[in-house]
C-alpha cells in the first residue's frame, strides 16, 4: 500500500474516531469514497503493518497508526488554514493540502509551521502597538 493511501485511511479513521467515538469499515469506506470490500482489503494491510486493530465491528488504531494519523491530520488541517488564510478558495486548499500533507517531510512541515507561527505572532504583536 502506498503511503498516500496508508495515510488517507488512518487519517479517515482518526477523524471518524474523533468525531463519532467509533469506527467502522462502512463508514471508513463512505469518508475515502471505496466500496465496503476494497476498504476491508486495505484493513487487512493496515494491519499486518500494525497500525490498526479490528474487533467484532470496530476499527482501532494502535498506537503506531494513531501517531501516522494525528501527524497526517495536523498537517492537513495546518495547510487548508493556511491556505484559506492567504486567500485560496476553500475546496482547492483542502485538496492541494491533501496532496501536501503526503510528500512534506516532517522537518520541512515543522520549519514551515514555526516559521509561520513567529510571523504571525509578530504580525500581533505589530497590529496591537
Amino acid at each position: 500500500m502506498q503511503k498516500k493511501s496508508q495515510e488517507d485511511y488512518l487519517e479517515a479513521i482518526f477523524i471518524q474516531i474523533n468525531n463519532a467515538g467509533a469506527c467502522r469499515v462502512t463508514d471508513i469506506a463512505r469518508q475515502i469514497g471505496f466500496t465496503k470490500a476494497s476498504t476491508s482489503v486495505a484493513l487487512k494491510k493496515l494491519e499486518a503493518d500494525g497500525l490498526v486493530t479490528r474487533d467484532d465491528w470496530r476499527v482501532l488504531l494502535t498506537d503506531k497508526g494513531y501517531i501516522t494519523a494525528k501527524t497526517t491530520y495536523e498537517k492537513h488541517r495546518f495547510f487548508v488554514d493556511l491556505f484559506n488564510r492567504i486567500g485560496i478558495e476553500k475546496q482547492v486548499a483542502e485538496k492541494e493540502a491533501c496532496g501536501i500533507e503526503h510528500i512534506i517531510s516532517d522537518d520541512t512541515y515543522e520549519k514551515i509551521k514555526n516559521f509561520v507561527e513567529e510571523k504571525s505572532n509578530l504580525l500581533e504583536i505589530a497590529t496591537k502597538n
